[in-house]
């Protein structure tokens, strides 16, 4: 017994020894020999590097608005085990397929409950539930405000539940582009998809100042990713984009997109551009395409053209706007005398005979009435026998057609000019037979209103550091050459009022503005039948340029309107794009603090001249208080609000105002006051309110305020205003129609060309 127990005690006693001695040498080989090479692992294993992303660059207007910026978002995950272990698989799918669906539509909507579904029921190779899964691409960076939506589905299940446990709704922290005022300058500012990737504009033009620089983190963690005392850290900061300032103004571009919506909204056009440039400068103050999309939900855009900016990519025959040219060029040379006369309705030249748009004419008549009434014959006399072949081209490229602009706009063509037989040179004297973009419309007539100078357009107005404001890159006004003397720029200018103010035979008579010189130029033009000779029936692009105050020109705007549905009449072409000229200039022109120069005007001033007061400071001042100090100037107080004390007042002390006029104070902060009765109210003092109340105005018509309408809420509110002349009731006003004009240069070339194919006319460039 003695001897088994020694042998048991023996063998034991050895396997322990054996397996000390096992231990020890693979610790010596763990720690001696691979020791080096195990700790880099270890070390590999316990680091973590961090990518930090940099802020993309702000895109702003003129006055700082924001155009375009990074915001919050959230990626939504699920995690199918949990919402299966509480048995709440319908009520997920049904909540999150409500909030996330963005269609009325069941079937999208059924769809998208079959996908969150599917997520949710998706399972191992081991048959067990993930522990995450994204829902792409409808919870894919999704807003603040469809995640408050799905956080407060998340809390009512936990209330069913009685719990306050996750239920395996995860909402994971990104950033994504967001663009504040929707599809406002979409066409000019592009977008950002999903994966962060910048397409088309000014996102994907400027991607390398917008983007900035990635940093990184480095340092040491546990097993559940906490960083372990004493670790060594590495950063690499981030360096955030840089900013770009536009010379786009965004009120004027709201005035744009505003009037042109209504354009396309009644003409039912395949497109509608406009362009606003400071004539000056050129730069650019607002441009706009119809139809357009929101860059936010750039993935709902019905069609592939509407991201198709037609100001730089699209080429027309310009039509009777291109008239400009051979205007320019003649009075230069010496040949225009506006009293001379000549025989309008048709004309002979080489192969060809080619008629006004009334094709008997209007007999014998001077070549400033031809002027106003769009002749195509007085042009042809002009351009084509007076001026010649040889310089009709010259001035034709001084004034930049047929070569680009060089616009800091992605995506310009450059036109077509390439007149090679004597009626083709007589065609282009009034804008047929060749080709040219909104863009070098815009710089030709920009050329008359600054005094003669082609000058170089452009959007872009500074890149800057956001952190030191340190000017990256700035952009000046830059003078390409000189097309006409400051004389000749003059008198064009003075003869294309007439075609505006001349509300009899003035085929440009839409645009008037009451109080306000007006330069202008209407344009109709028939469509090329692609591939083909001659027009096609019924199709015709309708322009408009101008711009004003004649004196000392602040604004010029072109607008295209391609294929309007005119039923068949070219005559409506007149009411296609003046009217729309007519709405965004005289906003812009109050916007700019331009009042209108009328005798009625200056008597209305002088007469407000002698009745002035200086309007001491009623900040602090009770209500009541005020009321007290302002009864003594006979100035009655209306307050806005309700508070203690009077925070702001409008008209600002030391304004000098009429004892009649009414004062406003405010007595809360402005967010969502209350919105005051401008009933009776001119267009000017109405706006001064909108500004003292820091909402956007809108306004329809002239005269004096009628009726209001308030949209939207907090800083987006807009105020719609609908004037009417002193005296005329609304209901008046809405019972008059606009009267068709037969005379009206809607006319201009459509009957021109319709004579034109029946001759066999050579073909023309394609004009889109």
């Amino acid at each position: 017994m003695t001897r088994k127990v020694k042998l048991r005690s023996l063998i034991i006693g050895g396997a322990f020894t054996l397996l000390f001695v096992v231990l020890v040498t693979r610790l010596y080989w763990v720690q001696v020999v691979q020791g080096a090479e195990l700790l880099s692992d270890a070390k590999m294993m316990w680091a973590t590097d961090k990518e930090l992303r940099p802020v993309r660059g702000t895109i702003l207007d003129r006055n700082d608005k924001v155009l375009a910026e990074d915001s919050p978002a959230y990626t939504l995950a699920l995690n199918p085990k949990i919402i299966h272990d509480k048995g709440i698989e319908n009520e997920i799918v049904q909540g999150l397929s409500e909030i996330l669906g963005n269609s009325n539509d069941s079937g999208a909507l059924a769809a998208l409950a079959d996908k969150i579904r599917t997520r949710i029921n998706q399972k191992r190779d081991d048959g067990s539930y993930y522990t995450q899964v994204e829902i792409r691409n409808e919870g894919w960076k999704i807003d603040a405000e469809i995640a408050d939506k799905i956080k407060a589905l998340e809390k009512e299940l936990q209330q069913k539940l009685n719990t306050k446990k996750s239920l395996g709704i995860l909402l994971l922290p990104e950033s994504k582009r967001f663009y504040p005022s929707g599809g406002l300058a979409a066409h000019l500012l592009g977008y950002m998809d999903k994966d962060g990737k910048p397409i088309m504009g000014l996102e994907s033009q400027l991607d390398e100042y917008l983007k900035g620089e990635s940093g990184w983190l480095s340092y040491e963690k546990d097993r559940y990713g906490v960083e372990l005392p004493h670790s060594q850290r590495k950063y690499q900061p981030a360096v955030n984009g840089d900013n770009v300032r536009l010379t786009l103004d965004k009120n004027i571009q709201f005035y744009m997109e505003s009037a042109i919506q209504k354009v396309y909204e009644k003409w039912r056009p395949k497109s509608v551009t406009a362009i606003a440039v400071d004539p000056h400068t050129m730069e650019i103050l607002g441009l706009a395409n119809m139809p357009s999309f929101n860059p936010n939900k750039y993935w709902e855009a019905k069609r592939q053209s509407d991201f198709v900016n037609h100001a730089v990519a699209s080429q027309y025959e310009p039509g009777s706007t291109f008239k400009l040219v051979t205007l320019a060029a003649a009075v230069e040379e010496g040949i225009f005398n506006p009293n001379e006369t000549y025989q309008s309705g048709s004309i002979a030249v080489p192969g060809r005979r080619l008629h006004d748009h009334n094709v008997s004419g209007w007999g014998q008549i001077s070549y400033l009435e031809g002027l106003k009434r769009s002749s195509n014959v007085a042009f042809v006399k002009l351009g084509y026998e007076k001026l010649g072949q040889d310089k009709l081209r010259a001035y034709i490229e001084k004034f930049g057609f047929g070569a680009k602009t060089g616009v800091d706009i992605a995506g310009e063509v450059a036109g077509i000019v390439n007149m090679r037989y004597p009626a083709e040179f007589a065609t282009a004297t009034y804008g047929q037979g060749l080709t040219a973009t909104a863009i070098q419309q815009t710089a030709a007539y920009a050329a008359i209103a600054n005094g003669g100078k082609l000058m170089w357009p452009h959007l872009i107005k500074e890149i800057y550091n956001p952190e030191t404001g340190e000017i990256i890159k700035k952009f000046e006004p830059k003078e390409i050459r000189r097309v006409v003397s400051e004389n000749t720029a003059k008198q064009v200018g003075e003869y294309l009022e007439q075609v505006v103010a001349d509300q009899s035979i003035g085929t440009g008579r839409k645009a008037y503005i009451d109080g306000y010189r007006i330069a202008g130029k209407t344009g109709t033009a028939n469509k090329v039948i692609p591939g083909q000779k001659g027009y096609a029936e019924g199709k015709w692009v309708i322009s408009f340029a101008g711009y004003a105050p004649l004196e000392n020109p602040q604004i010029l705007v072109t607008i295209i309107v391609d294929e309007p549905d005119l039923g068949g009449n070219y005559h409506l072409g007149g009411d296609v794009a003046a009217p729309a000229f007519k709405e965004i200039v005289s906003q812009t022109l109050r916007y700019m603090g331009i009042a209108p120069n009328t005798a009625a005007q200056q008597h209305a001033q002088a007469a407000e001249q002698k009745m002035l007061a200086a309007v001491p400071d009623l900040t602090s001042l009770s209500l009541d208080q005020a009321r007290k100090t302002m009864d003594k100037f006979g100035i009655s107080v209306a307050a806005i609000g309700q508070g203690a004390g009077v925070i702001a007042q409008y008209p600002a002390p030391g304004t000098e105002i009429g004892g009649l006029q009414r004062m406003y104070v405010m007595m809360q902060e402005t967010k969502d006051v209350p919105v005051p009765d401008m009933t009776g109210k001119s267009l000017r003092d109405a706006i001064g309110l909108c500004s003292f109340l820091k909402l956007r105005c809108q306004s329809e018509g002239e005269g004096y305020v009628t009726s209001q309408t308030l949209e939207g809420a907090g800083e987006d509110r807009v105020l719609h205003l609908r004037l009417h002349p002193y005296g005329e009731t609304e209901e008046n006003a809405e019972s008059e129609k606009p009267q068709t004009n037969p005379n009206h240069d809607g006319a201009e070339n459509g009957a021109e060309n319709k004579e034109n194919k029946e001759e066999s006319a050579p073909s023309a460039p394609h004009g889109n």
